[in-house]
């Protein structure tokens, strides 16, 4: 069944098999891994656009948020999805 209820929001049981999900809280290891690894692929980036293209300043806080907003949702559900795994498997609940 579907894990998600809304954008993130973890849905407290499984519609097909009837799973509790309420312990299975990430927390907020989901948020610091996709900080980490998207704050590394952004900043990589910026710097290589400046150094590159050299665009002005303005042009930078134009383009990195519109960037790194979806990226960021898109990598957070599956990240979620897989320490709700990780917990299941190892019956961290």
């Amino acid at each position: 069944g579907k894990l998600y209820q809304g954008i993130l929001a973890i849905r407290p049981a499984c519609e097909d098999c009837g799973l509790d999900l309420r312990g299975h809280d990430t927390g907020d290891g989901a948020a610091a891994i996709v900080i980490l690894i998207l704050g590394f692929i952004v900043v990589g980036l910026a710097f290589w656009v400046e150094f590159r293209f050299e665009p002005p300043l303005w042009l930078h806080a134009v383009i990195w948020p519109v960037v790194t907003l979806p990226l960021a949702i898109l990598m957070m559900r599956p990240m979620k999805a897989a320490l709700v795994a990780l917990q299941f498997r190892h019956r961290a609940s």
